[in-house]
């Protein structure tokens, strides 16, 4: 074997402290994004819950960054926000986490962990997704960056709201999840197309398995 391609003990810190230098890198960056996105928002009168491109931001820390380190961009940030800083919307502290948004924001680092899952498996053996992947990217994105994180917001939202007209199931779902769906579509498309073309050209943050 040629010595210049064999592995030593000080190529391989190395090339383990780039990857990590890199994933800390891209983890802060994915974060500031998504807090950045929360504060895009537009409220519409009628439910506490405002149309943002937070969610947008979480799929694409998913996506990019792949299960671990696109769970921790945003567990980071929710859990930072939970100190007090405004980190989400704007705002931060206790009453941010149990107010009538805090069934959607608990969820958020499940989703980009989710989403990092589907998009780590898809890029597993390939460099560039074909378009039947591509289509399966988009339903994980969708799935888990929207419909997923309506599953816990929606109940919480009829569980705290102090509105008889929106404190029901049914209510709650007009107030909470109803408006948001063709946008959260559009977010998961845009986001798709990020993710494909992006993904593959970044510098990886750990090593492709052969």
């Amino acid at each position: 074997m040629n010595s210049s391609t064999t592995a030593t003990p000080q190529t391989v810190h190395t090339a383990t402290s780039t990857y990590r230098t890199r994933a800390l890198v891209y983890t802060a960056l994915l974060g500031a994004l998504f807090i950045v996105a929360t504060l895009v928002k537009i409220n519409l009168g009628f439910t506490p819950v405002p149309i943002t491109l937070g969610t947008f931001g979480i799929m694409l820390a998913g996506g990019l960054l792949g299960a671990s380190y696109g769970f921790l961009s945003i567990f980071i940030v929710v859990a930072l926000t939970a100190t007090g800083l405004p980190f989400i919307g704007g705002s931060g502290g206790i009453d941010k986490l149990t107010g009538p948004t805090a069934g959607y924001i608990w969820m958020y680092p499940i989703a980009a962990l989710l989403i990092g899952l589907v998009s780590d498996a898809l890029f597993a053996k390939r460099a560039k997704l074909g378009r039947p992947q591509q289509v399966l990217l988009l339903l994980g994105v969708f799935a888990f960056g929207s419909l997923l994180i309506y599953a816990s917001g929606v109940p919480w939202l009829a569980h705290v709201i102090d509105n008889p007209k929106y404190n029901t199931v049914s209510g709650a779902l007009k107030a909470g999840l109803y408006p948001y769906l063709p946008g959260d579509a559009i977010k998961a498309v845009v986001a798709t197309l990020v993710i494909t073309a992006v993904r593959p050209i970044i510098p990886p943050i750990r090593p492709r398995k052969s």
